[in-house]
C-alpha cells in the first residue's frame, strides 16, 4: 500500500490510501487516479485526449484542465490500445477525443477501432489543426512536434459528435 498525504489547511494534512493494484496501470492512469483522490482541489471533471494523426500519431491527456501525459505512437492499434487503457482507466464527467482534421484517413481508422473495442461513450471532435506544427529545431526529436500538435489540437474546439459503444447500437 502507497500512502501519500494532502495539505488541507495550513497544518493539516489528509492521509490518501492508494492501494497496490493501481500500479499495473500506465503512469498516465495512475497520475489520473492521483488527482481523482484530490478532486476537491480540481474545478471540471473532464478527460481530454488530443490525437495529431500522421506517420507518427502524438497524443496529449489533459485530464482536470492538467497536461498528465503526451506520447507518440507508431500505429494506429498501438494507439487505440493505449487510449483505451485511459479512457477505461479513469473516470470523468465527459471523455472527449479531439482528433486532428490533418489525416482524415488515420483519423476515421481510430475512431472505427475505438468504437470496436472500448465499450463506453465518448465525445469525439475532429478539429481543424492547420499552424498546430510548429518547427522544431532537429526537425521532430522523439515526435516531440507530433506531441506539441496533439496538446494543441486538445485545445481546440470543432464539431462535437457523441459516440456510441456498438454493444448499446447494435
Amino acid at each position: 500500500m502507497i500512502l501519500t498525504t494532502r495539505e488541507e489547511s495550513p497544518g493539516k494534512c489528509e492521509k490518501i490510501l492508494l492501494h497496490e493494484d493501481i500500479l499495473e496501470h500506465h503512469p498516465i492512469v495512475i497520475r489520473g487516479m492521483m488527482m481523482q483522490k484530490l478532486d476537491p482541489i480540481f474545478e471540471e471533471e473532464n478527460l481530454i485526449l488530443g490525437v495529431d494523426p500522421g506517420q507518427r500519431i502524438g497524443l496529449s491527456v489533459f485530464y482536470y484542465g492538467i497536461e498528465i501525459g503526451s506520447s507518440v505512437h507508431t500505429s494506429v492499434e498501438e494507439l487505440v490500445s493505449h487510449i483505451i487503457g485511459i479512457l477505461g482507466g479513469l473516470r470523468a464527467k465527459r471523455k472527449i477525443l479531439k482528433i486532428g482534421d490533418g489525416n482524415m484517413q488515420i483519423g476515421k481508422q481510430i475512431v472505427e477501432m475505438l468504437n470496436l473495442r472500448f465499450c463506453s461513450s465518448f465525445e469525439l471532435e475532429f478539429v481543424d489543426e492547420r499552424k498546430t506544427s510548429l518547427k522544431i529545431k532537429n526537425f521532430n526529436q522523439r515526435g516531440k512536434r507530433d506531441m506539441l500538435s496533439a496538446k494543441y489540437i486538445s485545445q481546440r474546439e470543432g464539431y462535437r459528435h457523441s459516440i456510441l459503444p456498438l454493444s448499446l447500437t447494435g
